[in-house]
């Protein structure tokens, strides 16, 4: 499907600067840029390549200056990652969905189906299941008893949904990621063994939640784990019993949360961030990749590194020093060594 220069510009809100009839038929990175393809520059590392691109059409920001000529045909807009992110957006919806049910899946009499789903070839939904109108469930997805899942959400192969666990509408669930797998509780007795404790709550995702392949979410152990409306979850990632994560908080890959920890909405968790249970995380907290959390974070809009993590700006000027701690030390040791000698 072929979009020229100025549909682009009319969808984005934006102004063509060139040909409006320049077309394309497909995206490239801008330092890989094809004829026909549309990229987009908006961190300015990037600038030497809008010079040599090859692509046909360019989105850039309202401000964009060049500093010599460039060939393509550039569409300006107020920001042009997000436009760009818009446009793949709409690209992705345009694309036709898969629809219908396989001979080679297996339902439950008693699941309860809407309109228009996509159920692959080996996947398994169990007894009293619902699902919504416009649910995917690709190949080799399983969906335990009781399990609810709202319209249009998506589960890529092989994602598995434990009973009793619910899924609101519009979610993307990637491959391999476990949906309300037991919590890690077990309990020392008398014979210095450890006896499991039976994991009996759930898993409740809201609303446009995206969920990143081989990722973890364990049900509670009473009442649910919780994931609220927009959150967004990388890959490799693990949630534990009883945590609750706040609206639109997004965590990075392999980030693991502790059991009972509540995080607040709007926060950012770089990668291996590693978080001790029974703690709470306020709103709009950012922690930057690899910190350990081992204490509450109370101050809403606290920005945070380290392990044990502190003030990212504290931070960053401590790191100035122990960077040179072995200088330091050695300087220290040339000094005592001076000082020695002169008190002889």
């Amino acid at each position: 499907m072929n979009f020229t220069a100025a549909v682009i510009a009319e969808f984005l809100q934006g102004t063509v600067e060139g040909d409006p009839q320049a077309s394309v038929s497909d995206v490239s990175k801008i330092e890989e840029g094809k004829d026909g393809t549309l990229s987009f520059l908006s961190n300015p590392k990037y600038e030497k390549y809008i010079y040599d691109t090859q692509s046909t059409i360019v989105i850039v920001n309202e401000d964009f200056s060049p500093v010599k000529e460039i060939g393509a045909t550039l569409i300006r807009v107020k920001n042009a990652y997000e436009s760009f992110a818009a446009l793949l957006q709409f690209y992705e919806q345009s694309k036709p969905k898969k629809i219908g049910v396989s001979n080679m899946a297996s339902i439950s009499d008693t699941a309860s189906l809407g309109e228009d789903l996509y159920i692959g070839d080996f996947t398994v939904v169990s007894d009293h299941v619902t699902l919504g109108a416009g649910v995917q469930l690709y190949p080799q997805v399983f969906i335990g008893d009781n399990v609810k899942i709202g319209e249009g959400t998506i589960l890529h192969p092989g994602a598995k949904v434990y009973e009793g666990c619910e899924i609101g509408a519009h979610c993307v669930i990637h491959a391999g990621a476990i949906i309300g797998g037991d919590g890690f509780g077990f309990a020392p007795n008398q014979e210095n063994n450890y006896q499991k404790v039976p994991q009996v709550g759930k898993v409740i995702i809201e609303d446009h939640v995206e969920v990143g392949a081989n990722t973890t979410i364990d049900r509670a152990t009473m009442g649910a784990t919780i994931l609220r409306k927009g959150v967004k979850l990388d890959n490799l990632i693990m949630i534990a019993h009883n945590v609750e994560v706040g609206e639109n908080t997004v965590m990075a890959a392999q980030t693991g949360v502790s059991g009972s920890t509540r995080i607040g909405k709007n926060c950012m968790f770089g990668g291996q961030v590693g978080l001790i249970g029974h703690i709470t995380i306020a709103d709009n907290v950012k922690i930057a990749a690899q910190s350990g959390i081992p204490k509450s974070i109370r101050q809403e809009g606290a920005i945070v590194q380290g392990a044990p993590a502190f003030d990212f700006g504290y931070y960053q000027r401590c790191y100035v020093v122990f960077k040179n701690l072995p200088s330091l030390r050695n300087q220290i040791i040339d000094l005592e060594r001076k000082v020695s000698d002169l008190s002889q």
